[in-house]
């Protein structure tokens, strides 16, 4: 998928689909009729009627689920914002590639493919402190990039991320779509100390202040403030919606990165469920701002779409639950008077 301009993005991104609200319906129904107590399976419940939903079927499948990781480097890593060089992100695509990541293992027990994109990795952003991380150009090849990686026939996908200094970027994003300054926002990422963290604030900061004008767009702050792997992300979660695929929001950086859409348009994330909360300090923040409730929380900080990997078995058992179980009818059982 090609974007000519950013205004071609932004009009995807104001056109999207909905779901289907009488596949929701259906869900309900069956689960009236199930051997529980109406209501007893709580989350699990809502987890099926979100999948229908958004696969726009009555009955959801999971036969098809795909781990999407993307990575990306990022210029404002020369203000010191973490303490591991920039060449460990190529070095990490290479363990993936490898199969000795946190995410590999996580992907096969969730039965899951597990995809890695790198995107430009020689080439960082520009150090968006000072300047805009990305050209207009730069911004849309990377959406494209994600909206490709997505396979019309999944049944669901989960999003995630790699990038030194990333955190940094998700930070400046959330801070330009939803107020606030690097205080709020900045965490310590991959273990930065004070110091480290002192000038993490001070680079989100400056960025605020020296784009102020731009980023009250969505889309031109995810451009400016953002990196590759995000706007990734981003074209993902649209690609998502238009095929009509459920998606999985890993952490702090893949929520900032999917936010725009939310910011663009009402409901422009409801296909999407943040899997966990992270340890990040603004994750908690941003779940809220977008409305929504995490899955898991766990105390996570990789990254790399390993909360979302922990999150599939969970939807999965909410699927086998609906559609294994036997109704009071089939299973001879006196429902409620």
């Amino acid at each position: 998928m090609t974007f000519a301009t950013i205004d071609d993005l932004a009009a995807a991104c104001r056109a999207l689909p909905a779901g289907d609200a009488d596949a929701a319906v259906s869900v309900r129904e069956r689960q009236a009729h199930l051997t529980k107590p109406p209501g007893s399976l709580g989350e699990l419940e809502d987890l099926v009627a979100w999948l229908a939903t958004w696969q726009r079927r009555p009955m959801p499948r999971l036969e098809r689920v795909d781990i999407l990781v993307f990575a990306g480097n990022h210029g404002v890593t020369a203000q010191g914002v973490s303490p591991y060089p920039p060449e460990v992100t190529a070095q990490m695509v290479a363990n993936f590639a490898h199969g000795g990541a946190a995410i590999n293992q996580l992907a096969q027990n969730a039965g899951a493919a597990l995809t890695v994109t790198p995107l430009d990795l020689a080439t960082p952003t520009a150090d968006f402190s000072v300047a805009p991380a990305m050209t207009e150009a730069e911004f849309l090849a990377a959406v494209a990039t994600g909206h490709d990686a997505v396979a019309p026939d999944a049944d669901l996908i989960a999003l995630g991320e790699m990038g030194i200094g990333n955190t940094t970027a998700a930070a400046t994003l959330a801070a330009a779509l939803f107020g606030g300054s690097g205080e709020r926002w900045a965490g310590r990422g991959t273990g930065v100390d004070d110091a480290g963290l002192a000038r993490k604030r001070a680079a989100i900061d400056a960025a605020l202040t020296r784009h102020k004008a731009a980023l009250t767009d969505p889309l031109h702050a995810a451009m400016i403030v953002g990196g590759r792997e995000l706007a990734a992300i981003l074209g993902a979660a649209l690609a998502a919606r238009r095929h009509g695929i459920p998606v999985l929001l890993d952490g702090f950086v893949s929520t900032a990165a999917a936010a725009p859409l939310a910011a663009m348009t009402p409901g422009g994330l409801d296909h999407a469920r943040v899997a966990h909360c992270s340890a990040e300090a603004g994750h908690r923040a941003l779940v809220a701002a977008l409305g929504q409730t995490a899955l898991l929380d766990l105390r996570m900080r990789l990254g790399e779409a390993s909360g979302a990997a922990l999150a599939i078995p969970l939807v999965r058992a909410a699927l086998a639950c609906h559609a294994g179980m036997a109704t009071f009818a089939e299973a001879g059982v006196r429902d409620r008077d």
